[in-house]
């Protein structure tokens, strides 16, 4: 069954200082502005801002990780690939930001015996979108 519309549940996520510095650490980005909230101010940041591809931190603890998409959109497990991921930010996310996100499948498509779903996730600050995160996930269907 096609899932194009289909929207997601998603908690509001609050930016920690913490969680930051841990996944700059796991990625191995030293750089100090992830560690040091006077560095980032040196650079013109408010706090410390996340990395690049933080919002897949905020997706996971937010709700919607991979068994839950995996249980929504009925994806068979061990036949899922992650096809891409984009980030397009609309302004900076720093530590002590409270982001909500609404999800949604914007495309569902099937061809050459394989599934093409495409979800994008919009993350709001105070009501204005920040940052626009689509992913794609392929099944290979048997």
């Amino acid at each position: 069954m096609n899932k194009t519309g289909k929207t997601f549940h998603v908690q509001p996520f609050t930016v920690e200082r913490g969680k930051i510095k841990e996944f700059a650490m796991a990625i191995g980005d030293d750089n100090p502005i992830y560690y040091d909230v006077e560095k980032a101010k040196e650079q013109g940041f408010r706090d410390i801002p996340i990395p690049p591809t933080f919002p897949t931190v905020m997706e996971m603890w937010s709700g919607l990780d991979f068994e839950t998409l995996i249980r929504e959109l009925d994806l068979d497990p061990l036949m899922v690939l992650h096809g891409e991921q984009e980030y397009e930010y609309l302004e900076d996310i720093c530590a002590g930001d409270e982001i909500t996100c609404t999800a949604k499948v914007i495309s569902h498509v099937e061809k050459r015996r394989m599934t093409f779903i495409t979800i994008e996730n919009r993350f709001s600050r105070d009501g204005k979108i920040v940052l626009i995160a689509r992913s794609n996930i392929i099944e290979r269907n048997q």
